[in-house]
């Protein structure tokens, strides 16, 4: 079976990669109903897609990006404008999974859409809610552990040794967890302290313990610096787009005062971090874990 699927892949090199984004718009679609519905309480299984005015949606009108386009993004059964973000989500999802899957091994890349799919979700969530799931923290932790023990390669232990590399590879995600989530529990409690006010919510603490799980510690607080220079470029972008044109750029940020009220961005007002971590440690995952492992080891060196 292996040496059938090496020959399509030499005979046809585009059909896995064309699988691989397809499935991945494919669960795309699935997230979507994932971060409308769990914030909400409701299952995401039953019922099935439904329109806003209550009717179902055929499954032909239920394929990824392509019935967005056919229909205009509109609702063929009332005609209702969907969101642009629903093809946007399966076509960043899609593209996530290709990129896992020509980056890293099979298995890895396997992990890394269970990695990846719970940073998509957490990412909206708190764009949409200004909070973070557990089912994408302590759920996605927990996952990381696992998948640590089972597969090795995941924290790149591969010295033949199953039980050896096993218990290393653990160790790295149990580290990345507690090295993680302390980082930004010490910077959250230290900025709370000096500013008076909850600087950052419990939820990015887990978010963070989550990401080390899957990259280690070094991923872990990449994710956190990484996160924190993604938000000054997002955050800066957005308000001169505020500033040069006086409104509100639809890919701002949500922002809300202190107690809760929205508002508009500007110093004291809270954003959500979680896509900004999100956004971190994926281009850890994906393209930066050689460069910033590199790093750190230099770092390590000259101390």
């Amino acid at each position: 079976m292996t040496g059938a699927l090496a020959d399509v892949s030499a005979m046809h090199p585009w059909f896995f990669p064309a699988v691989v984004f397809v499935f991945g718009a494919c669960i795309g679609s699935f997230l979507n109903v994932v971060i409308y519905r769990v914030p909400a309480g409701k299952s995401v299984v039953r019922p099935g897609s439904m329109c806003a005015c209550g009717a179902p949606i055929a499954w032909h009108d239920n394929i990824p990006v392509l019935s967005w386009i056919i229909l205009r993004g509109r609702a063929r059964c009332c005609g209702r404008r969907f969101s642009a973000r629903y093809p946007m989500v399966e076509l960043l999802t899609g593209a996530l999974f290709l990129a896992c899957w020509l980056r890293l091994p099979p298995l890895v890349a396997v992990c890394g859409w269970i990695f990846i799919g719970s940073l998509v979700c957490g990412t909206f969530i708190d764009l949409d809610h200004m909070v973070i799931p557990d089912a994408f923290t302590i759920g996605l932790a927990l996952e990381g552990i696992l998948l640590s023990v089972l597969l090795p390669a995941l924290h790149g232990e591969h010295s033949g040794i199953f039980l050896v590399d096993s218990l290393r590879s653990s160790s790295d995600s149990i580290i990345g967890l507690v090295a993680g989530s302390g980082v930004v529990l010490w910077i959250a409690l230290i900025a709370e302290a000096a500013l008076k006010k909850e600087a950052m919510g419990f939820g990015d603490v887990k978010f963070v313990g989550a990401i080390g799980a899957f990259c280690g510690w070094h991923g872990a607080v990449f994710s956190v610096f990484g996160g924190a220079a993604v938000g000054t470029v997002w955050l800066g972008a957005a308000l001169a787009w505020q500033r040069v044109t006086g409104r509100k750029g639809s890919a701002a940020p949500r922002a809300e005062t202190p107690d809760g009220k929205a508002a508009d961005l500007g110093l004291g007002v809270h954003v959500p971090f979680g896509p900004m971590l999100a956004i971190a440690g994926g281009l850890y995952f994906l393209f930066l874990r050689g460069w910033v492992d590199e790093w750190f080891a230099e770092l390590t060196s000259l101390m």
